[in-house]
């Protein structure tokens, strides 16, 4: 029996810790996004960003509130999935599915580069000089993109400013680690064949 893909939504949307803090405000009351920037001490764009993989699991919802948008914690879906997965047949099948994925863990040296290059909240300390380190941060980076769908110049851009500034070394970093393809001015992202 595999393991539901929303129930693997759920918690890959609750596996970091600001979206955690962000359900956890929101929970208490909803908050436009500058607002839980203010609380958090992020960038705008950082919120924005965790909001979005948030309400692509379906956990927040949004609504106009004068001028602003107000989110919101979708507290009938979060207690859905929470007694779906206290089921007792869920939690063996969700384990199972976990011995059984072909995707091997990150290696002790790719999560002490994620630790020395990415910050809690996304963004890069500094761009790696050498390129083993390199390729491990673009492999993070490029995590933002959802396979099979494609972004424009501008989308690409201002997903990768969220992280750093220079986003047009980044762009050609992708690209030459093929990461991610360009055609037409849009690029994708390539499936990971390690």
């Amino acid at each position: 029996m595999a393991v539901e893909p929303d129930l693997l939504v759920f918690f890959k949307a609750l596996a970091d810790e600001t979206r955690l803090k962000i359900v956890g405000l929101l929970a208490e009351t909803a908050y436009s996004g500058e607002a839980l920037a203010q609380r958090l001490d992020l960038k705008p764009a950082t919120v924005s960003h965790h909001l979005a993989r948030l309400a692509e699991a379906g956990l927040v919802d949004a609504r106009i509130d004068g001028h602003a948008k107000r989110y919101r914690l979708r507290l009938d879906v979060v207690r859905g999935l929470a007694g779906r997965l206290l089921a007792r047949e869920t939690l063996p099948a969700a384990a199972e599915r976990l011995l059984t994925q072909t995707e091997p863990p990150p290696s002790a040296f790719e999560a002490k580069v994620r630790r020395d290059f990415l910050r809690p909240d996304g963004t890069l300390t500094r761009l790696p000089a050498s390129q083993k380190k390199l390729q491990v941060v673009l492999r993070a980076l490029v995590e933002r993109f959802e396979p099979g769908r494609r972004y424009s110049e501008k989308e690409v851009n201002a997903e990768l400013s969220q992280a750093h500034p220079d986003t047009a070394s980044l762009r050609r970093a992708f690209i030459e680690y093929k990461l991610m393809a360009r055609a037409g001015g849009e690029y994708w992202r390539i499936p990971d064949e390690r």
